[in-house]
């Protein structure tokens, strides 16, 4: 994989992985178009289990980000 390539996807995973991270605690999650769309979906949108989930993604894709800027390669990978 080319370095302009791998910057880039790196670029795109470390800023899902900080949207993921912060999104789920900020007052945009509580005012959204689902909420207001299907009430019967609040409980489960607003439980902090499933904030605590999507929180836990965005962290494994900024790992991710931080592998991909390291250099690391799977050594399974077929080139």
């Amino acid at each position: 994989m080319s370095r302009v390539v791998r910057i880039l996807i790196g670029l795109i995973c470390l800023e899902a992985g900080v949207l993921l991270v912060f999104l789920p605690w900020s007052p945009y999650w509580e005012n959204n178009f689902f909420l207001q769309r299907f009430p019967e979906l609040v409980p489960f949108l607003l439980s902090p289990f499933l904030r605590g989930a999507v929180t836990g993604l965005g962290l494994l894709d900024v790992f991710l980000a931080g592998s991909i800027f390291i250099g690391r390669q799977n050594p399974n990978a077929v080139a």
